[in-house]
């Protein structure tokens, strides 16, 4: 057995499990704000039968999963350092499929909502959808390279090694962009449907918490992203396993390299 926390030798973690906790917090705490403004001042939810109520899914499975979910996404390889890394590899991904289909079904919602009214919505015309899709796509793009370098059939170790800059930092970007889109968004349906948004009525309050949510969750996940004494240092069997997946390539005919 190899040992599970050597990369915590002379690694500084202070303040990482308190400012975790302050993250998962405020991250919940969007969630479910979100989900009271939804339930309380808009109405609850529906399907196709009815195109505005439809559209409240949106709003509430964009910010589960592109927002809270993408995030402890991102977090994976700090906030479980102990583990293997190809467990964490696979329960990377396995959050960001998840992203990947709530993100789809807050879609369908959306676009039916338009399409289904009489007359129907124009789609795609504003800042927000258009932010938003680059940042769906985006996700999506990197989730289908990220399965493909790092899992199966996987890049050499050389090109992965390559590769793994990119990926980090086009991941951190797709999050950003759809932090960026949620705020849009939360801004454009004030304006539509907050009577007097200007007065600052209890709707309203309520909208710019969450807003304000979404920031802070931002910041921390960043924080914890960023901060080089949190990441999480290569143990003895990650080395091994490249040692052992490059004699593999190395094994394999020449046409498969």
């Amino acid at each position: 057995m190899y040992p599970a926390m050597d990369q915590d030798v002379n690694q500084n973690l202070e303040g990482f499990n308190v400012t975790l906790f302050l993250t998962e917090t405020v991250g919940i705490t969007a969630v479910l704000l979100m989900a009271i403004w939804i339930s309380v001042y808009r109405g609850g939810y529906a399907w196709t039968s009815s195109p505005d109520l439809e559209f409240n899914w949106h709003p509430l499975l964009m910010t589960i999963g592109m927002i809270f979910m993408y995030g402890n996404g991102i977090l994976v390889y700090r906030v479980f350092r102990g583990r293997r890394k190809r467990k964490l590899k696979i329960g990377h991904a396995f959050i960001h499929l998840m992203v990947f289909v709530l993100a789809v079904i807050a879609l369908q919602a959306v676009f039916d909502s338009h399409n289904l009214k009489v007359p129907p919505t124009p789609n795609l015309y504003s800042l927000h959808s258009w932010i938003g899709l680059i940042a769906v796509i985006l996700f999506s793009c990197q989730w289908v390279s990220g399965l493909v370098s790092f899992l199966y059939p996987g890049l050499h170790v050389s090109l992965r090694a390559s590769y793994l800059p990119v990926h980090t930092f086009f991941g951190i970007g797709g999050f950003l962009s759809s932090v960026t889109a949620a705020l849009l968004g939360l801004l454009e349906k004030a304006h539509f449907s907050v009577q007097v948004y200007q007065d600052l009525p209890t709707e309203g309050l309520l909208v710019n918490f969450i807003g304000m949510a979404i920031v802070l969750f931002t910041v921390l996940v960043m924080f914890l992203v960023t901060t080089p004494r949190f990441r999480r240092l290569a143990t003895t069997e990650d080395d091994l396993l490249l040692q052992e997946d490059s004699q593999h390539k190395m094994l394999l005919p020449h046409h498969w390299d």
